[in-house]
C-alpha cells in the first residue's frame, strides 16, 4: 500500500481512529530534505502492512501543522491509540526511521 495523503478531512477516520500505528510525513514539495526521505516513506508504506503511512503537505494543510506543532520539515510523528509516540525533525536514514516505529 502506498502512503496516504491526510488532510483535515480525513484525519480522524485515518490517523486518531486507526487500528494500526500511524506513521505521518510532515513534508512540503519546495522542500530539498522532505524530498530525500519521501522515496523511503512510500517503501516503508510498500513494506510494513501493520503500520499505515500518511502524507501531509504543510503548505496545503497549515492547521495539522499547527496542531502537532511541526516548526521544520522534515518532521516524522508516529502516532498508536490516537497518542504521539515518537517525533523527529529532518531527514533520516531507513534504519532510523524504522526504528521509531
Amino acid at each position: 500500500m502506498s502512503a496516504i495523503h491526510i488532510n483535515n478531512q480525513n484525519f480522524k477516520n485515518e490517523v486518531l481512529h486507526s487500528d494500526k500505528p500511524v506513521l505521518l510525513d510532515f513534508w512540503a514539495p519546495w522542500c530539498g530534505p522532505c524530498r530525500m526521505v519521501l522515496p523511503i516513506v512510500e517503501e516503508i508504506a510498500k513494506e510494513r502492512q501493520d503500520i499505515k503511512v500518511g502524507k501531509i503537505n504543510v503548505d496545503e494543510e497549515p492547521e495539522l501543522a499547527a496542531q502537532f506543532g511541526v516548526m521544520s520539515i522534515p518532521t516524522l510523528v508516529v502516532i498508536k491509540d490516537g497518542k504521539i509516540v515518537n517525533q523527529a525533525i529532518g531527514a533520516r536514514p531507513k534504519s532510523a526511521i524504522l526504528a521509531m516505529l
